[in-house]
């Protein structure tokens, strides 16, 4: 077995806020093992960019509350900011949501990426500077774009700059937020494919694939954690997750996806009925209960992590049932 690189154990961080706290990450234990790319998903307001934000920054009002996690076996929660900061780009790295809005209009992209390194003590001298152009050229872009403004880039070319930026010093692990929601379909499945390239190479050890997008998870990741308002409601190897879900969140991700070959008329794509609950001060029991056809009065107990199999497991008192219906 593959040593960790990341092991969460437990994790709570919630927002503080004048009525009380938003349990936007809630108890949540997983591992990355190295080499591992593993993908995040679940809709809008489930936790999956709080998690980055847990694991990399904590900026109020999000506060870490309690749990365990610990990055080549060092626990990063209670680590002095100082040391922590050296660790970031060479052991751990972000890729954020909206990145793409983080260029200077007014800075060519040799200077951004010069200002960016050097707020995190690099200098970017010339043996820097070239290491950037082999870099590019590894994600199809020619040196020329370094004297270019942000403007003159498409949509592609910028996620491309972005992520070499953030693996120039070869991180153990990369966390990538979200980093195809703003591109077309052609440009997240090359941008997809050159971060799992980028880890096959030993750019990268492990990674960390947010996104709400199932479809890209199946072509890149080893393993999916599924969330649903700040839990972890299913985690498994990607196949097992896609072809056989026990969670009936999960299952109803999958049902939404739109399927090759086959037409709206012949069969429409389900919704998810319903709208996730308010997290604010939110109380015991399952958090989907509410929009599950499954619901029983069992359900207002919070439901335990299960072992479905070696690596796959499942928090929902009726995983069972589920998985008959599903074979069925």
């Amino acid at each position: 077995m593959s040593e960790n690189i990341l092991e969460v154990k437990n994790l709570r961080a919630y927002y503080k806020v004048l009525k009380g706290e938003v349990k936007a990450v809630d108890d949540l234990t997983f591992n990355v093992r190295k080499g591992e790319i593993l993908g995040v998903a679940g809709e809008s307001g489930c936790g999956k960019s709080t998690l980055a934000n847990t694991l990399i920054s904590r900026k109020p009002p999000l506060h870490y509350i309690s749990g365990e996690v610990r990055l080549l076996g060092k626990d990063i929660m209670h680590m002095p900011s100082e040391q922590f900061r050296k660790m970031r780009f060479r052991n751990i790295s972000l890729i954020p949501q909206y990145a793409l809005d983080a260029f200077s209009p007014t800075r060519r992209i040799k200077q951004f990426i010069s200002d960016l390194v050097r707020d995190h003590g690099i200098k970017a001298d010339q043996k820097f500077m070239a290491k950037v152009v082999d870099r590019l050229r590894l994600v199809n872009l020619d040196e020329s774009v370094l004297d270019r403004y942000s403007i003159e880039l498409s949509g592609g070319m910028k996620q491309r700059i972005i992520l070499t930026i953030s693996t120039i010093l070869d991180p153990e692990f990369l966390i990538a937020d979200e980093i195809t929601s703003a591109l077309d379909v052609s440009s997240q499945r090359y941008v997809a494919t050159m971060l799992a390239n980028f880890r096959d190479e030993g750019i990268i050890g492990s990674a960390m694939f947010i996104t709400h997008d199932l479809s890209i998870l199946y072509q890149i990741a080893d393993k999916i954690l599924i969330m649903y308002a700040g839990n972890l409601v299913e985690i498994g190897p990607t196949d097992e997750i896609i072809k056989n879900p026990r969670h009936p969140y999960t299952r109803a991700l999958i049902a939404s996806l739109p399927q090759v070959g086959i037409q709206y008329k012949d069969h429409r794509l389900e919704g998810i009925e319903g709208t996730p609950p308010a997290l604010l001060n939110i109380g015991e029991g399952c958090r989907f209960r509410f929009r599950c056809p499954y619901m029983s009065a069992k359900c207002e107990g919070s439901p335990a992590l299960e072992n479905v199999s070696l690596d796959h497991q499942v928090s929902c008192w009726y995983w069972k049932e589920v998985e008959s219906d599903v074979s069925a």
